[in-house]
């Protein structure tokens, strides 16, 4: 027998059951409906500023604390704030924003064995698709700020700097809190990606470092006021390229 003949055979589209394809079918119109529940809710709140962060940082940590501060500061300057509506720094973020005076804002993914969102939140989003939640974070901020997290964080990081550096996005500040944390990723970001011609030199700039909540909110406050500066109203709410 040859190894063409131990392959798995390759299932013609057209030949697929009616079941399979209604299916797929439901899928689709299940993920298009979690676009326009986002969007509808979402565009109601902007200007805003997405947080990512890890879902295992507990209250008495210093990051949970720097990020409800960071936060609060975002809201009572008129941002609104999103995050993911779990546990962690996503809890840190909401209990800042609710306590201040813009909204606070929980993009919730249903997961099989998890608890609920936190209660910190004006306005809840459900997800079941992930891809379809990542959008949201990505379509509505004005400014990412990007607290101490693991591979989540890490990959929501990945994907905003692609968006700018590809152009799909608005180039808006991307602000990573926690210098001690971030600088030996900075560190080979220049000495591998850069001294390897993976990225140019100035996609570095690209991000911004900071252990100070104060500066965070003036560093998106200023792009904001900047960018705005001459825009329509409708142009000033436009914040992603889709």
């Amino acid at each position: 027998m040859s190894l063409r003949d131990k392959l798995p055979k390759v299932v013609d589209p057209r030949a697929q059951n009616k079941p399979y394809s209604a299916k797929e079918s439901w899928r689709l119109m299940e993920i298009m409906s979690e676009f326009v529940d986002g969007i509808e809710q979402l565009t109601k709140v902007l200007p805003a500023v997405s947080i990512f962060g890890s879902a295992r940082t507990k209250p008495e940590h210093p990051y949970y604390q720097l990020t409800e501060d960071i936060a609060r500061r975002l809201s009572d300057s008129g941002f609104a704030v999103i995050s993911g509506g779990g546990p962690g720094i996503m809890e840190a973020a909401n209990k800042g924003a609710f306590a201040g005076t813009s909204p606070s804002i929980g993009l919730n993914i249903l997961l099989p064995h998890e608890q609920g969102g936190n209660p910190y939140q004006d306005v809840s989003v459900n997800f079941k698709f992930f891809f379809a939640r990542k959008v949201m974070f990505v379509k509505h901020a004005t400014a990412y700020v990007v607290m101490p997290g693991g591979f989540g964080t890490l990959d929501e990081l990945s994907e905003a700097l692609t968006l700018i550096q590809t152009g799909k996005a608005k180039k808006i500040p991307v602000i990573l809190v926690g210098r001690s944390f971030w600088q030996g990723l900075l560190d080979w970001f220049q000495s591998t990606l850069v001294g390897e011609k993976m990225i140019n030199p100035e996609d570095m700039d690209l991000v911004k470092v900071t252990d100070d909540p104060q500066e965070v909110v003036d560093i998106v406050f200023n792009h904001y006021e900047a960018r705005s500066r001459g825009q329509t109203l409708a142009e000033r709410a436009s914040t992603f390229s889709l």
